[in-house]
Parts: C-alpha cells; structure tokens; sequence
C-alpha cells in the first residue's frame, strides 16, 4: 500500500501528492522492505525541493541518504547526496575503506551481518541464505576475520585498511 501511495503521488498535483507522499512514507515505515522506505523518501524528498520546501526536503533527503549508504545502494546515495547539496547542505561523500576490495554484494550483506541473521539478510535482499552464507565466507576470507563480532571493526572507516590492523 505504501508503495502504491508513491506511485500516485507520482502522478498526482500538488496537493494530493504532499499527502500522498507523507502516506507512503508512514506505511512503509512499518514493513519489513527498508529499500521501498528508503526510495519513497528519495522522491519525497526532491519533490519538496522542487517547490522549495527545503528544509523538510532536506530531512527525508537525508535519511534517504544514509539507508541508500547502509544498504550500499551507491548510484540512488549519490542522487540522494546530489539533491542534498542543491538544497545547500553539506555532505561528505562515504569513504569505502576496507570494504573497498569487496564486491558491491558482499559489502552489503558484511554491513547488515552486524545486526541481523542470515535468513534476515536474505529476505531484506531477495537471496537465498545459503546464498548469504557463501557471500559472508569470501567475506571472512577477504579481511582476514573469522566471525561476525570482527567485521564491524573490519570495515570502520578508521581502520588502516589492512585485516587485522
């Protein structure tokens, strides 16, 4: 339902789409799919700058930002980060790190392993957890760690970049 108020909003005038924006963004705020939040306020966000609103523009705009960053969605965090400076904030863009020499999915599942189990991981992606598994064993093998405790210090921005340092 949330997805679908996005969508009209999309297609909708001025009045409607505020409210129907602000629907999608709450309905979505209670489902399991963090990426459809996360795109609702990417939309959101510009249409409130759009009509130079940029002050409310620029809170959805940054919570778009940081769940785009998170879940490694790099090309919809740099529109997000884009928008964010026309309406005259600053953002720095994310270093990579350690994760740098990490494919772009096994980067995603490293972050979210720190807080939620494989079966979760898989269905926030649409993978299976056999799948989440295999990617978390390259994952261990590449920065040089043996268990799920060591990987948010792995892949810290304040590391050297080295496994282990």
């Amino acid at each position: 339902m949330g997805t679908a108020a996005c969508s009209r909003a999309l297609l909708s005038d001025d009045q409607a789409a505020d409210a129907l924006y602000r629907e999608a963004v709450e309905r979505l705020g209670h489902c399991r799919v963090a990426v459809q939040l996360a795109r609702a306020r990417l939309l959101y966000g510009e249409w409130l700058r759009r009509r130079n609103r940029r002050q409310e523009g620029r809170a959805q705009l940054r919570s778009a930002y940081e769940a785009f960053s998170r879940f490694g969605a790099d090309g919809f965090a740099e529109r997000a980060r884009r928008e964010l400076l026309a309406t005259g904030e600053t953002v720095r863009k994310r270093t990579v790190g350690a994760d740098a020499e990490l494919t772009s999915q096994e980067a995603q599942i490293a972050r979210l392993a720190g807080d939620h189990t494989n079966s979760e991981i898989a269905a926030q992606l649409f993978i299976s957890p056999r799948t989440v598994e295999w990617h978390l064993g390259n994952v261990f093998a590449k920065l040089g760690v043996s268990s799920r405790r060591h990987l948010r210090s792995a892949l810290s921005p304040s590391r050297s970049g080295t496994p282990g340092a």
